[in-house]
């Protein structure tokens, strides 16, 4: 077999270790959230006979490693579970199964999470590389220093604070956007837009940071090489030299950073959609950790685990190609 596809497969291989490995994390963390959620849907009719029998309804009295294996093996299924939410409990603590699936509460989510995701990586990725590759071309000059000095500044600042400055500025002294994010399945693809642009900009200010340096610092370390000195003897452009030749060989720490960055997007983007009210999955995530929705929240940690997983994974894969001395490690 050839050895690229032997190292991709070894990584996919670790890939679905990790993600095994990770659910097992998920799903044991939700046992050390403080309370009970039953307790906490019959309230004052809270009786350890009702208790119990409510238990028994939501399979929450069988042992960790039996309700860990019948979650795994729906989740490989496609079926994330029933939500907690909605449940009418009686009396005597049982009541009718009214709540939604997972899959169908976190789907319209995820999709504006990705929408989101998809909008901010359109503004940051191009933005980040030309910042990184003009930084690099005027290396150590007055625009170097101003563009590494703003960067180091968003990248310092936690996202919320980001955000609510960006409230402050554009939405109270110069009113362009608007603070709340209530975007539905029914709202304008431009309606849409104006209102998760905020949000976007909130990203991109805190991800283009990473991304913008690790091109300047991948494309610096290539110019001292043999053949760029050569391209140089040559009497080629600065320009030329950057682009044509050094750019192509830095491409696998960018396609990393990116790809990291990208996984962010996805996965860690629950303090800004609170912030702004976004409905999306990360929000949903922290709503139903409020309502000690278990299910919710274990299948919004597994999407976002694999999301994070699959990006990393793609990112190993595309350096290894890229780079062929990845195959043969020292």
């Amino acid at each position: 077999m050839h050895p690229i596809f032997s190292t991709v497969l070894k990584r996919i291989a670790l890939g679905f270790v990790s993600l095994l490995f990770v659910s097992v994390i998920i799903f044991g963390s939700i046992e050390f959230l403080p309370g009970d959620f039953t307790e906490n849907v019959l309230g004052q009719s809270a009786t350890p006979e009702s208790v119990k029998k409510f238990r028994a309804e939501l399979g929450l009295d069988k042992p960790f490693h039996v309700r860990y294996v019948n979650w795994l093996t729906a989740a490989v299924q496609g079926d994330l579970g029933t939500s907690f939410a909605g449940r009418k409990v009686g009396a005597l603590g049982s009541g009718g199964n009214t709540s939604r699936t997972v899959v169908s509460m976190i789907a319209p989510k995820l999709k504006n999470t990705l929408f989101l995701a998809s909008m901010t990586a359109v503004i940051a990725i191009p933005l980040a590389l030309f910042l990184g590759i003009s930084a690099a071309l005027y290396r150590n000059s007055i625009y170097d220093r101003i563009v590494n000095a703003t960067t180091l500044t968003t990248i310092s600042l936690p996202e919320f604070f980001v955000a609510y400055i960006l409230i402050i500025v554009l939405c109270g002294y110069f009113p362009i956007f608007v603070s709340l994010s209530n975007v539905t399945d029914s709202t304008p693809f431009g309606q849409r837009i104006y209102l998760t642009i905020l949000p976007a900009i909130t990203l991109t200010l805190v991800t283009v940071a990473h991304m913008m340096r690790m091109t300047r610092a991948a494309i610096i370390n290539l110019l001292s090489s043999p053949y760029i000195e050569m391209a140089e003897l040559k009497g080629l452009s600065r320009t030329t030299i950057i682009v044509r030749h050094a750019l192509p060989n830095a491409w696998a720490p960018i396609v990393n950073i990116i790809a990291f960055n990208l996984a962010y997007l996805i996965v860690g983007v629950v303090v800004v959609e609170v912030v702004f009210s976004y409905p999306g999955a990360g929000k949903i995530m922290v709503d139903s950790v409020m309502r000690r929705d278990i299910a919710v929240v274990q299948g919004c940690a597994l999407i976002f685990a694999i999301a994070y997983i699959s990006l990393n994974l793609f990112a190993d894969i595309i350096s290894i190609v890229t780079n062929p001395k990845l195959l043969y490690p020292k």
